[in-house]
C-alpha cells in the first residue's frame, strides 16, 4: 500500500513563502515583547493528563489529544477505564503549562515574573480557515503582580506588537472584568449558581444580538423581569472609563467599588500612554470562555477578520491549584494563525530591509570557477546581503518567478563560459 502524501487532518505543510512571513512575524513579536522586559521560556508539549483535565480549560478539555502509556505500563487486557490507558496529553494552550512551570521553578525566577512563550498547541477541533488542530500561540504573562500595572503592560505590549505586524489594519481592544459580569447578574436578580449558564448565553451577543440573548435567557427559564433589567442595564452602560465608573456606582450594593475603579484606571492609563493607535472599548458583554479567569478580561478584534485575533485576562487561582498558595497572574495571547491568515490574504507583508539575491549557476561549472562564485557570495553575506546559491534550471523564467515569491529581487546568472 502506498504511503499517504497529505498531512493528518487538521495539520498542514507550510510552504517557504508563508514560512518567511511566519518567521518575520515571530521575530517582530519577540523583539517587541522583549523590549517590554518579557523573558522567553519553553515548556514541554506533553503535559500530565491530570493537569489537562483539571476543569480549568473549559471546552478545550474535550479536545485533548491523549497519549497512551508506554511499554509495560500499557496493558490493554487489564484496562478497565481510560485512566488505565492514558497518562499524558498534548497541551491545548500555553497557560496551564506556564502555571505548572512557575510552580516548579518559581524559586529560581525574579518576581514579578514576565514570561514570553511561543510554541505549538494541539486541539482536536473541527478544522476551518484560520483554525487548525496544530497551531502556534504567542503568550505573554505577568506572574506575581496583583496591581493594575500588569494589565496595563500586557495591553500596551500586545497593541505595540499588533501595530508593528499589521500596520494597515485598525484594531479594537475590548475589556471587561469577571467581577462586573457577576455584579450585573446579581443586580438584575439572577442567582449565583446559574451565572455560568447566563454568561454562556451572553457570550453569544456578537452572533445573535440583544434580541437573541433575551430570547435564549427566557427560553432557559429565567424571569422576564430579570432579563429585561439586564438588557436595560447593558443598553444604558457607557463604553469608556466614565461609563465604567458610573456602572460601579449602580452596582455598589453587589460589587466592591474598587473593581470598577481599577478597570477605569487601566483604561485611562492605557489611553494616556499608548503610542500605537487603537480603540479601547469597555464591553460589559465580554465573557471569554476559559473557566480559569478571575478578574480583568480582554479581547482584540481587527479589521478584515471576523472574530478575535488576541485575548487574555487575569487568572489568580490557577497557580494555587499546584502550590496550595494563590499567586496573581495575568496574560495576553495573540492568535498567531489568524494574524498569518490576515497577512497572507493581503499578499504577505514587508519582510524588512534585508535584500535577497540569487546566484544561479549553470550545470557543469568547474571547481575553480565555482569556488570564485562561492567566495563572492560569502563576501556579500558578510555585508548583510541574503544570498542564495543554486543550480540553474532549464526553465529560468519559472525558477525566478518562484524565487520572486520568496522575496528574491536580484538575480545573477553564472555560466561555464562567463556571463552571458
Amino acid at each position: 500500500m502506498a504511503l499517504k502524501k497529505k498531512p493528518v487532518t487538521g495539520m498542514r505543510d507550510i510552504l517557504p513563502v508563508e514560512m518567511q512571513v511566519r518567521e518575520y512575524v515571530t521575530n517582530q513579536i519577540r523583539n517587541t515583547y522583549q523590549g517590554f522586559g518579557f523573558t522567553q521560556i519553553e515548556t514541554p508539549c506533553v503535559e500530565h493528563i491530570e493537569n489537562l483535565t483539571s476543569k480549568q480549560g473549559g471546552d478545550n478539555e474535550k479536545l485533548i489529544f491523549k497519549i497512551l502509556k508506554r511499554g509495560e505500563k500499557l496493558n490493554l487486557e487489564t484496562a478497565q477505564s481510560e485512566g488505565d490507558l492514558v497518562d499524558g496529553g498534548l497541551r491545548y494552550d500555553l497557560t496551564l503549562p506556564l502555571a505548572r512551570y512557575f510552580s516548579n521553578n518559581g524559586a529560581q525566577l525574579s518576581m514579578p515574573f514576565k514570561a514570553l512563550q511561543m510554541g505549538s498547541v494541539w486541539r482536536a477541533d473541527h478544522p476551518q480557515k484560520g483554525r487548525f488542530r496544530q497551531f502556534t500561540q504567542c503568550d505573554i504573562d505577568i506572574l506575581g503582580d496583583e496591581s493594575s500595572m500588569a494589565e496595563i503592560e500586557l495591553i500596551l505590549a500586545t497593541a505595540a506588537a499588533l501595530g508593528r505586524i499589521c500596520p494597515n489594519n485598525g484594531f479594537t481592544v475590548r475589556i471587561n472584568d469577571r467581577e462586573i459580569l457577576k455584579g450585573m447578574a446579581l443586580y438584575c436578580g439572577f442567582q449565583e449558581e446559574s451565572m455560568d449558564q447566563v454568561f454562556i448565553i451572553l457570550d453569544k451577543m456578537d452572533k445573535i444580538g440583544m434580541d437573541g440573548v433575551k430570547a435564549e435567557l427566557l427560553q432557559a427559564g429565567y424571569g422576564q423581569e430579570s432579563v429585561e433589567k439586564y438588557a436595560s442595564l447593558l443598553d444604558q452602560t457607557g463604553h469608556d472609563s466614565v461609563g465604567v465608573r458610573a456602572l460601579g456606582q449602580v452596582l455598589e450594593a453587589v460589587m466592591p467599588k474598587n473593581v470598577a475603579d481599577n478597570l477605569a484606571y487601566i483604561m485611562e492609563t492605557v489611553t494616556d500612554v499608548a503610542e500605537t493607535e487603537f480603540a479601547l472599548y469597555f464591553d460589559p458583554t465580554l465573557v471569554r470562555g476559559m473557566s480559569y479567569y478571575t478578574g480583568t478580561i480582554f479581547e482584540v478584534s481587527m479589521e478584515g477578520f471576523g472574530g478575535s485575533v488576541a485575548g487574555g485576562g487575569r487568572y489568580d487561582k490557577m497557580i494555587g491549584k499546584f502550590t496550595g498558595k494563590d499567586t496573581p497572574a495575568c496574560g495576553f495571547s495573540i492568535g498567531f494563525e489568524r494574524i498569518i491568515t490576515i497577512l497572507m490574504d493581503q499578499g504577505g507583508c514587508a519582510l524588512g530591509d534585508r535584500q535577497k539575491k540569487a546566484y544561479l549557476v549553470e550545470k557543469g561549472m568547474d571547481s575553480a570557477r565555482l569556488g570564485d562564485i562561492m567566495r563572492q557570495a560569502m563576501e556579500e553575506r558578510r555585508n548583510g546581503m541574503q544570498v542564495l546559491v543554486s543550480q540553474m534550471n532549464k526553465n529560468k523564467k519559472f525558477q525566478k518567478e518562484q524565487l520572486g515569491k520568496e522575496g528574491y529581487t536580484e538575480f545573477v546568472n553564472f555560466y561555464r563560459e562567463g556571463l552571458k
